[in-house]
């Protein structure tokens, strides 16, 4: 059986620590403040980061560089024969089509496998755990590709914003559309499920915004993944961006919504975070592996 190396980036909420524990490997997405470079849970923490937020600093986001990538395999190689690399969406950023195009490269061709399964944050976080089950059953690194990409649909995430300002602010929608959404007090709920961040409703209250997410959430349970079974076959999860507390609150509603089911709780990476600002809450499933 192939010794197995599990790679993911920070957009799956696995900070440097627990990927210690569970036995993979992070890489810390790069970000530019003022014109300086920052990594995300080593030299920028959550905290660090909406407070330079909050202050209007200049912020945008960033590709893991392809040579720290390289470097890290190649070390990797020289303990593992074989390494699953699960990064962010393809169809959120471009690290993933520049880490397949590393993949045929010399050296690491027929040996690293790029998983192009299209989740983030608390469903990437479930991949990267279903990556390691699989390896435990002995599946090689390919074999584990092909699964988690067979399985990518089998997930949903829903998304509210409790501010229209940094969609704005990096262009995503008109200030036109942003004046009329605050002055109205939306609350946007956005999805994904496969390859883009995608318009799901508008809210009026917080309360609402949480009950559509939920239902939602119910319906997708239903409709797609098997229904509310007795073997609780679904991962239930909650994300957020800064107000643990309001994140909080949207745990106990949905440990009465899903009686019985483990609710798993993380930031939102701060990729996400900085496109949609401090105060988003999300929900999201995925269905357990067989």
């Amino acid at each position: 059986m192939s010794k197995i190396a599990v790679i993911t980036d920070s957009n799956s909420g696995i900070t440097q620590a627990q990927a210690k524990e569970l036995g993979v490997y992070v890489i810390a997405m790069p970000f530019m403040v003022d014109d300086v470079t920052y990594y995300e849970d080593i030299t920028l923490s959550q905290e660090e980061f909406y407070k330079m937020l909050e202050n209007d600093a200049r912020i945008s986001t960033s590709q893991p560089a392809p040579d720290s990538i390289m470097e890290l395999w190649t070390k990797l190689l020289k303990e593992y024969d074989e390494i699953v690399h699960i990064p962010m969406s393809s169809g959120l950023s471009g690290s993933c089509q520049t880490a397949m195009m590393l993949a045929e490269e010399e050296g690491f061709s027929g040996k690293v496998f790029v998983v192009n399964n299209q989740r983030i944050s608390v469903t990437q976080r479930q991949s990267v755990l279903d990556a390691l089950s699989l390896a435990e059953k002995g599946m090689s690194a390919k074999e584990i590709k092909d699964f988690l990409e067979a399985d990518k649909f089998n997930s949903s995430i829903y998304i509210m914003l409790d501010t229209l300002y940094y969609l704005k602010k990096g262009g995503r929608i008109t200030p036109a559309a942003a004046a009329l959404g605050t002055i109205l007090k939306l609350k946007p709920v956005l999805t994904i499920q496969g390859e883009k961040l995608d318009a799901f409703a508008k809210a009026r209250t917080t309360a609402q915004g949480k009950s559509m997410m939920i239902n939602a959430l119910k319906n997708d349970i239903e409709s797609r993944f098997g229904g509310m079974t007795e073997d609780k076959h679904i991962w239930i999860q909650i994300a957020y961006t800064k107000n643990i507390d309001a994140a909080m609150q949207l745990k106990e509603e949905v440990m009465e919504a899903f009686p019985g089911y483990d609710i798993h709780m993380d930031p939102l990476s701060l990729s996400v975070s900085c496109h949609i600002g401090p105060g988003a809450l999300a929900v999201a499933c995925c269905k357990k592996i067989d």
